[in-house]
């Protein structure tokens, strides 16, 4: 019989947030996959939990992952947990539940601390609709190449970056989307916790002299709905345009003022008084005026 696949949260910085039931399971089961196993036993010995630990992290994940799962299939139960937060997000966690799915192995999830949602919820900034990006990559290419496919993106965007790499990321990040406001989230749960709400502009000017330290969540303002509007029609043919090209296809008024207020997301009335105006001008548009 197989045994189960336990994903357990543990504290991103004050260890009281862990769980009474993440607690139980660590105490229960077989096997400990630990990303980092150094830090995992501190966290262990803390709390009294006496059980076998293993290394599980992003440079042995196939080998490891493969050997996790023979044993997940002899029976054994499982814990995986990570440094700080959730397993499975940001690290090689994702793997594992992807192969005990394909295995038909049982998955159990322990909710408890996660970075990115602390953040977004301390951020002051719109929660509704958010995206996590995660790290972005050290390659300039690569790197410009996702911030600009997310440059139209009205969601609230949220990024993870280590201190070394944070200036440059804002720079990137001032240089294709402008100046957005932005939450800077540090030593989230810990006695230094800090959350600094600005925008790109101020963030850059402050890091330059205030070399930054510890590990960020960068939460930054989507973009804006109204401008990305005005993108998205800029390129398009004007309504008097569109009236004439469908008025020339035959198609009827009340279908065709449809059709351009649609495209352009303009009130059907005006679109309707403009196709009046035009109506009179265009002998091709007479064979529409039995329909309104």
């Amino acid at each position: 019989m197989n045994g189960k696949l336990y994903l357990c949260a543990t504290p991103i910085g004050n260890l009281e947030d862990i769980t009474l039931r993440t607690l139980r399971q660590l105490q229960s089961v077989d096997l400990i996959a630990a990303e980092d196993t150094r830090v995992s036993k501190k966290l262990l010995l803390h709390f009294g939990i006496q059980v076998p630990v293993t290394s599980y992290y992003e440079h042995n994940k196939r080998e490891k992952g493969n050997y996790l799962l023979e044993k997940l299939k002899n029976g054994m139960q499982i814990a995986v947990i990570t440094d700080a937060g959730m397993p499975g997000i940001s690290d090689p966690g994702e793997d594992l539940v992807r192969l005990c799915a394909r295995e038909q192995i049982p998955v159990e999830v322990l909710p408890g601390p996660c970075a990115f949602a602390t953040a977004l919820v301390g951020s002051g900034l719109p929660t509704g609709r958010f995206a996590f990006e995660g790290f972005l990559t050290v390659n300039k290419k690569n790197r410009m190449e996702h911030l600009n496919s997310l440059k139209t993106d009205t969601r609230t965007l949220i990024f993870y970056e280590a201190p070394h790499k944070l200036l440059t990321t804002l720079r990137d990040m001032y240089m294709v989307f402008g100046n957005r406001r932005l939450t800077l989230a540090r030593e989230l749960t810990k006695r230094f916790e800090e959350y600094r709400r600005t925008d790109l502009s101020d963030a850059i000017t402050y890091y330059e002299t205030n070399p930054p330290k510890g590990e960020f969540v960068l939460v930054l303002a989507g973009a804006d709905p109204k401008e990305v509007h005005q993108l998205s029609i800029a390129d398009l043919p004007s309504a008097e345009e569109l009236i004439r090209k469908y008025a020339a296809e035959g198609m009827r008024a009340k279908e065709l003022t449809k059709q351009v207020a649609d495209t352009l997301h303009q009130p059907r009335r005006e679109i309707y008084e403009l196709y009046l105006r035009l109506k009179d001008e265009l002998g091709e548009i007479s064979r529409c005026t039995g329909d309104k």
